[in-house]
């Protein structure tokens, strides 16, 4: 299991960075990061306000829209497990058991280039 304490982890690109967008495309859902992207191919879920939620409940994409502003401070992976991003008292988690998956993959993060561009130049990891 992975933690922000872990300098070689490729989460530990998006420590100190803020959510700057949520997308919904089709079956997934990605959260930018003014250049990386996390994208959640298994069906999100986490905790905001207090406020548990799960993709794609009725009020799930209200409250994923609230994570536009945050900063992440913290994570945590455990490869056969989750994938969580912190953000103070709030919380995002990508599920990365094989009983949450639809397919091969879970999650993929793609990187930056030199310019500061999402791209797979920076690097792709793949959950």
């Amino acid at each position: 299991m992975n933690n922000a304490n872990d300098s070689y982890d490729p989460l530990q690109l998006l420590m100190g960075l803020e959510v700057s967008a949520v997308s919904f495309v089709r079956d997934y859902v990605e959260l930018h990061f003014d250049g990386p992207i996390l994208r959640a191919l298994n069906d999100p879920l986490g905790v905001y306000e207090g406020r548990e939620w799960r993709f794609p409940a009725p009020g799930s994409l209200e409250l994923m829209r609230c994570y536009i502003g945050e900063t992440v401070d913290g994570y945590e992976l455990d490869p056969d497990r989750i994938l969580a991003l912190d953000f103070g008292e709030h919380r995002f988690v990508i599920p990365l058991d094989p009983d949450s998956s639809w397919g091969p993959e879970a999650a993929h993060m793609i990187g930056v280039d030199e310019s500061g561009r999402a791209s797979i130049l920076g690097g792709m990891w793949i959950w």
